[in-house]
């Protein structure tokens, strides 16, 4: 596990990860930090064609896709000696980009590719990798470059059981209390998520004495732009502090300050999202074009926040089913459900309005008549 840790810093600091098992040995670079060096590097360490490991959420979006459901299945594009990083990286991200049938195929190796797209993603990079399936000749450099720590390697199985164990080890780190504007008595609560890559606050309002029953909860993502920016795109921040004087006016409960910026994709993706939007797409077609789901968030943390807190029966502030299901699955019992939304816009009923239309959010009484079919 330790190694697969070390093996999304490296990918974020722009390294490649060796992946080796008795069926296959491959060099994944990762695609946002893909250039003519790196490419020449891949084409270095193989006797075959490169290939762009891409997930069928971005295929979905050329409507290009083979029929799978899933949409993080794996496929690979055929990369041709001719072609520039720069071509590379359209095929990968570019809203228009222009693929050949015969490039796309299918993996045949998805025992690889789907723990190379797992790694991207939980790295908060663009689920996409260049991969060079290594060739006999230079294995023993690269055996010399593992061995020196020049690079890591891994085996695809040993990322299998970090996706799933890593759920699974939420550690509660610091806590203090930090009186706000509408709840002066409020504790913060820091979890850290094994791999160091994500830490959830719980905010605790109020004396828990005093909280009713069904303890009024609050799930919120990180939005930096619109919580601490006051971004006109979103409602985010107005949604956290009305869910701070709501909880607070019931008597107290949680706000759990989930770090899933972007509906999970983070930040850097985020922006790389809202510049589609900017070109014309809507919140969500502009993720599945960058490779993600409509949602990449995943509430198993909270539940375990709320467990880990002896809390399991809430009434939730959401506008969102999927957070009743998700805490309904958990365990946590989902007494009440209360609307909480923000000002209606210019700048944000687009995006409210594909919220509605397209993930299910409970916005009519909001949105009324200008929702769109």
């Amino acid at each position: 596990m330790e190694y697969v840790e070390r093996c999304l810093f490296d990918l974020r600091r722009g390294l490649p990860v060796r992946l080796q098992d008795a069926s296959a040995d491959v060099l994944a670079w990762p695609l946002e930090y893909l250039d003519e060096t790196a490419l020449a590097r891949l084409r270095h360490v193989t006797n075959d064609t490169l290939s762009l490991v891409v997930t069928q959420h971005r295929m979905a979006s050329l409507k290009n896709g083979n029929g799978d459901n899933d949409g993080v299945s794996p496929v690979r594009i055929t990369i041709d000696p001719t072609d520039s990083a720069n071509d590379v990286i359209r095929r990968a991200c570019a809203p228009n980009a222009d693929i050949a049938k015969a490039r796309i195929k299918p993996t045949a190796k998805a025992d690889i590719d789907s723990p190379i797209l797992f790694l991207m993603r939980r790295a908060l990079l663009i689920p996409a990798a260049v991969v060079a399936t290594i060739a006999p000749e230079v294995r023993a450099e690269m055996d010399a470059d593992v061995e020196a720590r020049h690079l890591l390697s891994i085996t695809p199985a040993a990322v299998r059981d970090f996706q799933k164990l890593q759920p699974l080890q939420l550690k509660r780190i610091s806590e203090a209390d930090v009186p706000l504007a509408d709840a002066p008595h409020t504790r913060f609560i820091v979890f850290r998520e094994p791999d160091g890559m994500r830490e959830h606050i719980a905010i605790l309002i109020g004396d828990s004495n005093d909280w009713p029953e069904s303890i009024p909860v609050r799930l919120h993502s990180a939005c930096l732009t619109g919580d601490l920016f006051g971004s006109l795109r979103c409602d985010c921040g107005e949604q956290l502090r009305s869910s701070v004087s709501a909880i607070a006016n019931r008597g107290g409960g949680v706000l759990l300050y989930l770090a899933q910026e972007g509906r999970g994709i983070g930040l850097a993706n985020k922006m790389r999202a809202y510049h589609l939007q900017d070109d014309g797409l809507d919140t969500v077609d502009a993720d599945q074009v960058l490779g993600f789901g409509e949602d990449e968030r995943r509430y198993s943390v909270a539940g375990q926040i709320l467990a880990a807190l002896d809390i399991h029966q809430i009434d939730l502030l959401t506008n969102n089913p999927a957070k009743i299901q998700a805490m309904n699955q958990d365990g946590i019992t989902v007494s009440g459900r209360e609307a909480i939304f923000g000002r209606l816009t210019p700048e944000n009923r687009r995006y409210l309005n594909a919220k509605a239309t397209r993930a299910g959010h409970w916005l009519d009484s909001l949105l009324g008549d200008t929702a769109e079919s």
